[in-house]
């Protein structure tokens, strides 16, 4: 059984803030870049919402909303959510 994947290596042209980023990150989470940078690359390609979600971002797109809400106080706050659902 393989239990290392084969890898290409890969030149990638990134700000020098974003490579500092990345260094400061991967430090802190005690990975190496290349770790981190794949990580974040497979989350990115893998990551597929639920319908719900798929629901809302397409109602978002076409202008519509469910409410107004008012944030005035924690009452009308309160009021307004429940006049949504």
């Amino acid at each position: 059984m393989e239990t290392t994947k084969r890898r290409k290596q890969v030149t990638l042209r990134i700000t020098e803030e974003l490579r500092e980023r990345l260094n400061q990150e991967a430090r802190k989470e005690h990975r190496s870049v290349n770790n981190l940078v794949e990580g974040i690359l497979l989350d990115a390609m893998y990551y597929e919402p639920n319908e719900e979600t798929i629901e809302a971002i397409e109602e978002a797109r076409a202008g519509r909303y469910a409410g107004t809400i008012d944030a005035s106080s924690f009452a009308a706050f309160m009021k307004s959510i429940n006049e949504i659902e």
